[in-house]
């Protein structure tokens, strides 16, 4: 039972174990409730669905993982990666941008659970550590540069460019919201006070709370609506009417979708699925979803072009609507009153005003609906690269951090069984509007230190989850965006590691080009993240490729204190008769050329060689295309009275000339355990055939 129920290896508990899990679990959800709202917002979702994330997930993950103290959740890169992949299909926040996100953590937690029950943990192993440590680094500075926008108060663009999208962002500077830009400042500063001088306590959520105070006693958020008719500026109001006409159009062809869906699905049950009159109502359908698509398109581009305006309002006399005109717009000698003003969205052909500065707003109270995730072949097939990313990516963090913690807790790791466990977390959590999760490295050492002895600490995690959910959301309403910015940015401080590509460069420069590379390749191609480290990944493997296609060859010679060493390095003489080569590589189809050159060479610079003694301790595997050279090797040296002998293959080496019938060309008695062993007796046969020359 314990192999498919692994948290049964928990019990019996004790009640030392209870306490110790009990107040690791309080102390990791103090953290865990406003990381995970901020994570959710750098996934483009409403804060609340951070708590989805961080209700059922946090316990399945550690129910079925292998870890006892891997806290699983919302992270940081997990979230960067479904908000800027997603954000190229929807608008973020949108009902399709949410939909689409709920089915990506679907789509990682079936990918992981097949990976796991095949037991293919390994395969993570092809996104090498530079790789990792380039992208991170990326996926850091992106992270913190896109809330900028929310630490200023000012509208972010989303095109196909991140960089861009932070330069049109710098350089709406001068239209910053003070009160904004200070609460998150005065966020980042209490943080790192905290941090410094009281380390033991909540530093996050006291942050959090403190601030939510602070927005509701100062009515921090100012919101309003106001009519088409109110706007004085015709450039705006043209913009304004042309963004009502495309969300109308949005809305009806939505309409239009779902009610020849409907129609379909009725029809099919009598007339079949390939009747001519379903393929007519499928064709409609996707004539409608393209335009529908178009005209989304049209609507975001027109609100990112009203977010840049900025108004002010005047007061009406008596019973009048107020006027609105652009900031540098208004007439003179006329009294605003005193703010300024942005389009926040358009709703039922009303203009939504924000005045203040964003707060969390509204968190629907009780459980998230348990639905299946709406899905479709095209969209399945558009987030694949995109869910294999993640997975790689969430897999490699959660192993890592599991392991990191195993030499502490001197516990064994199974990573196939944390893919299972990581994967069942992410396909519950989809079910129950969740996001894509992955283990966390900043809760699962929180639940460490705080003496967290097993799983149990994040079921108790995931239950005062609950009770937030149930009992105390609208206590978040008023919880400043900017805040949850600087929570964001102050957690990924740590992934910002310059100091590791620089290692990486001294380990070996390939290594080094690979990390630069990843760097630069995940924030040239942001927001497409998952090309970035696709490309790196892509380039570490041709570097590694292009490494083996050289390996060290070096003509031995013997030393001063008796053994072969480099003849070239150490200035050492050899033997006229017997050219000795030691191949430091595997034989295979990319370098069998190179070892080809590397012995006909050495043969050309010594005309009188009669033997060829190859060292092949260094030689781990022989491909076909290796046996094929030596073959060929074999027969051209011998008609130039040349033999060829071999010392110290290794046994996998061995079976496959044996297999192969390589072993009889060569000749059993030209086959020598060590180098040694050989020089020796190829002495005695130059000897000979001397003496019978003479």
């Amino acid at each position: 039972m314990k192999r498919f129920l692994p948290f049964l290896d928990w019990f019996p508990l004790t009640r030392q174990t209870l306490r110790a899990d009990l107040v690791a679990g309080v102390t990791v959800a103090m953290v865990l409730v406003p990381q995970s709202m901020a994570y959710a917002q750098l996934a483009g979702l409403p804060a609340y669905y951070g708590l989805y994330a961080a209700f059922l997930p946090v316990m399945i993950g550690a129910m079925w993982g292998s870890s006892r103290q891997l806290a699983t959740g919302p992270v940081a890169m997990v979230s960067l990666l479904t908000g800027s992949a997603l954000a190229q299909f929807a608008a973020p926040g949108s009902e399709q941008f949410i939909a689409l996100a709920i089915l990506l953590a679907l789509m990682v937690g079936l990918m992981e659970l097949a990976m796991g029950l095949f037991r293919l943990g390994a395969i993570v192993n092809f996104l090498s550590h530079p790789v990792i440590v380039g992208f991170t680094n990326g996926a850091a500075v992106i992270i913190a540069l896109s809330q900028l926008n929310k630490i200023l108060g000012v509208p972010i663009a989303r095109t196909e460019h991140f960089l861009v999208d932070i330069w049109g962002v710098l350089q709406q500077v001068r239209d910053t919201h003070v009160p904004t830009l200070m609460m998150g400042l005065a966020a980042f500063v209490l943080m790192l006070l905290l941090r410094k001088h009281r380390p033991q306590w909540p530093g996050v959520l006291i942050v959090v709370g403190f601030s939510t105070l602070i927005s509701w006693a100062l009515a921090f958020e100012r919101n309003s609506r106001a009519d088409i008719t109110q706007f004085q500026d015709s450039t705006a109001k043209n913009v304004i009417e042309y963004a009502i006409v495309t969300a109308n159009r949005a809305q009806a062809l939505n309409a239009e979708i779902a009610a020849k869906s409907v129609e379909m699905q009725k029809l099919e049950k009598t007339l079949g699925a390939g009747h001519p009159r379903m393929l007519a109502i499928n064709y409609d359908i996707e004539i409608l979803k393209t335009e529908l698509k178009t005209v989304e398109r049209e609507h975001r581009l027109r609100m990112r072009e009203l977010r840049r305006f900025v108004f002010v309002r005047v007061p009406g006399a008596d019973d009048e609507a107020p006027r609105i005109y652009l900031d540098r717009l208004v007439p003179e000698n006329v009294e605003t009153d005193g703010r300024q003003w942005r389009v926040h969205k358009i709703s039922g052909g009303n203009v939504m005003l924000s005045g203040g500065g964003e707060v969390v707003g509204p968190i629907p109270a009780g459980l998230p609906a348990v639905s299946w995730p709406r899905f479709s072949w095209d969209t399945l097939v558009t987030l694949l690269s995109t869910a294999l990313v993640i997975t790689l990516v969430g897999f490699m963090e959660a192993v890592s951090i599991a392991k990191a913690m195993a030499t502490r807790t001197r516990q064994r790791i199974d990573p196939d069984q944390e893919l299972i466990g990581q994967g069942l977390a992410n396909i519950v959590g989809s079910l129950s509007q969740s996001f894509p999760v992955s283990g966390s490295f900043s809760r699962s050492a929180v639940n460490l230190s705080a003496g967290a002895v097993t799983g149990m600490s994040s079921v108790i995690t995931g239950a005062i989850v609950l009770l937030m959910l149930l009992l105390f959301t609208p206590l978040l309403y008023h919880l400043p965006q900017a805040v949850l910015a600087a929570v964001i940015m102050m957690a990924v401080i740590n992934l910002v590691n310059i100091e590791a590509i620089r290692h990486a460069w001294k380990a070996h420069r390939h290594d080094g080009i690979a990390a630069v590379t990843t760097f630069l390749a995940t924030l040239g191609f942001a927001p497409h993240l998952d090309t970035g480290i696709l490309a790196g990944a892509g380039l570490a493997i041709v570097l590694y490729l292009y490494r083996t296609m050289r390996p060290r060859v070096a003509i031995l010679g013997r030393h001063p204190d008796g053994t072969l060493r480099d003849a070239v390095l150490h200035n050492l003489k050899t033997s006229e008769h017997i050219i000795v080569i030691r191949f430091d590589g595997s034989l295979y189809f990319a370098n069998v050329p190179y070892f080809e050159d590397a012995v006909l060479e050495a043969v050309a610079n010594h005309p009188k060689a009669r033997w060829v003694l190859i060292v092949g301790d260094g030689i781990n595997q022989l491909d076909a295309s290796g046996e094929e050279v030596i073959r060929h090797l074999l027969q051209r040296l011998r008609e130039n009275g040349i033999s060829v002998a071999f010392s110290g293959l290794k046994q996998q080496v061995l079976q496959v000339i044996q297999r192969t019938g390589l072993y009889a060309a060569i000749g059993a008695d030209n086959l020598f355990r060590t180098e040694d062993m050989a020089l020796e007796h190829l002495e005695q046969r130059v000897a000979t055939a001397a003496d019978q020359r003479a």
